[in-house]
């Protein structure tokens, strides 16, 4: 018994008033786009309240699945069984054929569910759920009907043609992305900044991406393995315009005029100093970064007010601050990055890494070592940011 249509679920779009359709119209957009890289053919409309895809002809099931799961906005989704309206006999001898396909193993509790739309639908919604459970208990002895928590909820709709499901598929949750404006993401080769760009594109938030290469003390892989990481995020996030920033000149300068102690931290101030230009250019409204509070030197609390203090226009988010790193490497599991992310090819960061950081930097002396680099940061600063390559991943 062949399923050819999904029901699509979703929560919080419900709830946004006159503006519902915008976000609807998003959501349908991302699943379009979701649907692409799935072989087959799929209509993807929508209806009161609800929305659904069609298929035409053979497809990809597995694939559409798992396109579906990936798309923020739905919270869940439901393989559906289309029927025709050939009387309610039909109607029952097909919706046994689905149950004994679906649940083979026989030994579960089950409560019928119709809703009759069509109201000129000989059969009342009552009268239906009656009907057709006592039919269901006749040819599946080894079931029973349980109707305050069944294991198996049996929907059947009646409208110009009839939808049977039962099975309820975890979708993403979290907003359509592009209804929360677009922002940058300083994607770096570890754990955290591909777990904080998706936590953020769940939002609803499109995503550019900004990453410091430094040739030749990092590796063509160390770049490739970033890509990587762009590509899996924009599984979830569509497409990222990933733009690679050559950080070397920068970095040797700074080590060559700053005391070694403060490497890090100066360092990372230019990188938000160069991710707020480049998000700028590109209309983004915000930074976003995978840091934590705590969890190395340059995430201290302190170490995030000087940070903080050379981003001028933009906010920026770090939605990851009060997490765990155990609790960041088990969200990257569940969304595919935790094992690009630990391929062992270091980035710019780790290079340039001092011996003894400092871990509680005064603003007022971080800003007085930084008057050592006025001579020629300007310059190298001007020329990371025109010559970056831009990279569309996704």
């Amino acid at each position: 018994m062949k399923l050819t249509a999904f029901l699509i679920k979703y929560a919080e779009i419900a709830i946004k008033g006159k503006n519902r359709p915008l976000f609807e119209e998003a959501l349908l957009k991302e699943i379009r786009r979701a649907l692409k890289r799935v072989e087959g053919s799929f209509h993807v409309y929508r209806t009161q309240g609800r929305m659904h895809v069609d298929t035409e002809g053979d497809f990809d099931y597995n694939g559409a699945v798992e396109a579906l799961k990936h798309v923020f906005g739905i919270t869940s989704f439901h393989p559906v069984l289309v029927l025709e309206d050939e009387g309610f006999e039909q109607l029952k001898e097909s919706v046994r054929e689905y149950m004994a396909e679906t649940y083979p193993e026989g030994n579960i509790s089950f409560k019928v569910n119709a809703r009759r739309a069509r109201k000129n639908y000989p059969v009342e919604s009552m009268e239906i759920n009656a009907r057709m459970g006592e039919a269901l208990l006749n040819a599946f002895p080894s079931m029973h009907v349980d109707v305050k928590q069944p294991d198996v909820m049996l929907h059947i709709e009646v409208r110009e043609k009839i939808y049977v499901y039962s099975v309820d598929i975890p979708g993403a949750g979290g907003m359509p992305v592009g209804t929360g404006g677009k922002a940058m993401l300083l994607l770096s080769g570890g754990i955290d900044s591909p777990v904080a760009g998706y936590m953020i594109a769940k939002r609803g938030v499109a995503l550019n991406a900004v990453y410091f290469h430094a040739p030749p003390y990092t590796s063509e892989r160390a770049r490739q393995k970033v890509e990587d990481l762009a590509k899996l995020v924009s599984a979830y996030a569509g497409e990222v315009w990933l733009h690679v920033v050559n950080f070397t000149d920068i970095q040797k300068y700074i080590y060559e005029k700053c005391p070694h102690d403060e490497l890090t931290i100066i360092m990372r101030r230019y990188m938000m100093r160069i991710a707020e230009r480049i998000a700028l250019d590109c209309g983004c409204l915000a930074l976003i970064t995978g840091e934590s509070i705590g969890q190395v030197a340059s995430q201290t609390t302190q170490s995030l007010l000087v940070t903080n203090e050379v981003v001028e226009e933009l906010p920026v988010f770090r939605p990851l601050i009060g997490f765990d790193k155990q609790d960041i490497v088990e969200l990257s599991k569940s969304i595919g990055t935790y094992d690009t992310s630990i391929l062992p090819y270091e980035d710019c960061c780790t290079i340039w890494v001092a011996k003894h950081p400092v871990t509680k930097p005064s603003p007022k002396i971080i800003r007085k070592h930084e008057e050592h680099l006025k001579e020629g940061i300007d310059e190298l600063f001007e020329k990371a940011v025109s010559g970056r390559d831009v990279v569309k991943l996704g």
